[in-house]
């Protein structure tokens, strides 16, 4: 009876144990069902559910002329859920699929036929038909059999993505710009937030191996795409500002340049071209030289300059201004003209004309010495001290050094007339001279005229008046005219045509390479490169009424084949202006009828040989200093080798003899 009592005893303990347990389970169950399955069901879902973004396609950017400069593109990756397909449905219809698929992928019907029949034997749900599929081939792929049926009951699903292309290549591609993982810049980035429109999203469930499909066409919001923007760019003027910058890039292996027109009347930015070099020798477009890049202009500030001394009427273009034999020293500092032995006593127009640094430095230091700050006073008063605003991100920072600097000295003043030691973007250049056009009214450079939601103008951008008029009508009208003079018989002279008018200045500046630590720790730079330059013109067109303005940038052109603005920069200043006469109604001037354009570019071709194969005479150059005789003989585009030190004993071509440009000469120094 004891035994049996015991065994009892624990029978009873595992019933009541084993009640528990069921009730603790059931307490769980229910707690799970009905307090807890909210919870638990919610996160279910987001393992096998999610909500995808469907991205809005962005506006589109167009030219002035309605050319389509940027779009959005959409891109299709099409895949199957065979098994979601009857197979009855299947059977009937995979030759005919397998047939569509052929037609327009290429591959053979039978390939498709055995992918298809091997995904459904293996039950695939994801199967990859095509990647990259465009717009129109996606809408042809869903007619197709089964595909027809829909993402349910046929199978077919896209999955979409957009890409940004440019439909005129690489042209102006940095002022059209983006705005992705690189950030915003040009046009795109400026107006990102107009631009974006507004996403849509799609369900989309979990499948086998971490994939997912759209669960039905139903559960969707469709995107509503961003608005577009016209901008000023004119796609001819643009594509003639490209590769004429281009060609001549090319030639000389510069390191980067820029090219800019403007339209006088209204600062509409027709044609930008930034390009830069690669380490294979190609060119691209690198960075928006022409917004961003502030550096020493060189001669072309002579223009402010002169400006200056007449709207302050200390003297006229009529004075006579002694240039001497071409070298003077400020402050133990060399200033040197570039044609040797100088131009003696010529008059302050010609100083200009012939880009005298002598000339306009003597000029400057007699007026302006003792009082500097009224010099660069007039040089604010012109504007060049402001930043354009353009809406471009990026713009530099122009820089007029003040006479209560620390870091001004006793050659600023003089270093500043002939541009350096001050410091300007090629757009805040091109803007001055464009104001000179204009007839002294300064006006804000812009890229975009108009935003249009769906195709209804919603906003207009018109011409922006920094200032009504920069110096005085007779100062601008002499201006103009030494400008003009400067093409006709100046440094300019090579670009002169009989067929139509031009006006401007040319600009060379040698290279500030900055003081920086090298790899080593040791400082190196901190000097003016004998080896690098900046060669650049600006002008406007034609020179009696102008349309356009224009400038050209060139950084370090290989110096062996040359240099100077009037070799390196005119030439694509000359090209641009020759094809916007020859390509787009300039009404107010007048060209003969005779002159085509293919006469007007045989001409300039015929130019382009003179330039590159002009015979010169071989000057005597023994007993002077080596020097000498090399800044002689490049000036010449010669090429120059030499030994030894001291003045000149040898020299490889004999004087009066016939050289052509970029002839190498040898000389023996001793």
């Amino acid at each position: 009876m004891v035994v049996k009592k015991g065994i009892l005893n624990k029978l009873y303990v595992v019933v009541v144990l084993m009640t528990l347990f069921f009730v603790v389970i059931i307490f769980r169950l229910f707690k799970l069902q009905y307090v807890e399955g909210d919870k638990y069901r919610k996160l279910s879902e987001e393992k096998t559910v999610k909500n995808d973004t469907i991205f809005a396609n962005r506006g589109n950017v167009y030219a002035a002329d309605g050319n389509l400069l940027a779009t959005s593109m959409s891109k299709f990756t099409i895949r199957m859920d065979v098994e979601s397909v009857d197979s009855e449905v299947f059977e009937k219809n995979i030759r005919a699929l397998s047939e569509s698929l052929s037609g327009l992928l290429g591959k053979p019907s039978s390939y498709y036929q055995k992918k298809l029949r091997n995904a459904k034997k293996h039950r695939n749900r994801y199967l990859l038909i095509a990647r990259n599929v465009g717009y129109n081939d996606y809408v042809k792929m869903k007619s197709f059999p089964i595909f027809n049926r829909g993402v349910y009951r046929g199978g077919f699903i896209a999955e979409q993505k957009t890409v940004r292309v440019h439909p005129i290549g690489k042209i102006a591609e940095r002022t059209i710009g983006y705005d992705d993982y690189r950030g915003g810049a040009g046009i795109e980035g400026a107006f990102a937030d107009y631009m974006q429109g507004e996403n849509g999203w799609r369900l989309k469930q979990k499948i086998a191996k971490g994939q997912w499909k759209p669960i039905n066409d139903v559960n969707e919001k469709e995107p509503i795409d961003g608005s577009d923007i016209i901008t000023t760019i004119d796609v001819n003027i643009q594509d003639i500002t490209h590769h004429a910058l281009l060609r001549q890039m090319e030639y000389f292996e510069a390191d980067h340049g820029c090219a800019v027109v403007m339209e006088v009347e209204t600062g509409e930015i027709k044609a930008i071209s930034n390009l830069g070099r690669t380490s294979t020798g190609k060119y691209y477009e690198k960075r928006n030289y022409a917004v961003w890049e502030s550096h020493e202009p060189g001669s072309t500030f002579k223009l402010a300059s002169l400006m200056v001394v007449l709207e302050d009427k200390v003297a006229d273009t009529s004075t006579v201004v002694d240039c001497e034999k071409g070298r003077i020293y400020i402050n133990n500092r060399k200033v040197e003209d570039s044609k040797k032995g100088g131009y003696g006593k010529i008059s302050l127009a010609r100083v200009f004309e012939v880009s005298s640094n002598v000339g306009i430095v003597k000029t400057i230091q007699k007026h302006y010495d003792k009082n500097p700050k009224k010099f660069t006073d007039k040089i604010k008063s012109f504007g060049l001290d402001q930043m354009t605003g353009v809406k471009i991100k990026g713009e530099g920072k122009p820089y007029i050094p003040n006479p209560s600097e620390k870091s001004w000295s006793p050659t600023s003043l003089e270093w500043m007339a002939w541009g350096y030691g001050v410091s300007l973007t090629p757009l805040q250049t091109l803007a001055f001279y464009n104001a000179v056009a204009n007839n002294g009214k300064l006006v804000k450079p812009y890229f975009v005229k108009e935003l249009r939601v769906g195709g209804e103008v919603e906003q207009r951008f018109g011409t922006e008046v920094l200032k009504e008029k920069i110096a005085s009508q007779e100062t601008l009208d002499k201006m103009r005219k030494v400008m003009e003079n400067t093409i006709k018989y100046g440094t300019g002279k090579e670009i002169y045509s009989p067929n139509f008018s031009m006006a401007g200045k040319t600009g060379t500046a040698k290279k500030y390479i900055p003081r920086i630590k090298n790899a080593k720790g040791e400082y190196e730079g901190g000097y003016y490169s004998n080896e690098k330059y900046v060669a650049s013109f600006a002008g406007f067109f034609p020179a009696d009424e102008p349309k356009y303005s224009c400038i050209v940038v060139v950084h370090s052109p290989k110096k062996e084949k040359g240099y100077y603005g009037a070799t390196v920069a005119a030439p694509i200043f000359k090209e641009i202006a020759q094809k916007i006469y020859t390509s787009t109604a300039i009404n107010n001037q007048f060209v003969s009828d005779e002159i085509s354009e293919k006469v007007l570019d045989q001409e300039y071709q015929e130019y382009y040989q003179k330039l590159r194969k002009y015979k010169t005479i071989m000057p005597k150059v023994i007993g002077m200093s080596g020097m000498d005789a090399v800044a002689l003989l490049e000036n010449m585009g010669l090429k120059v080798k030499f030994s030894g030190v001291g003045k000149v004993t040898e020299q490889s071509v004999e004087r009066g003899v016939k050289v052509s440009k970029d002839a190498t000469i040898y000389l023996k120094l001793s």
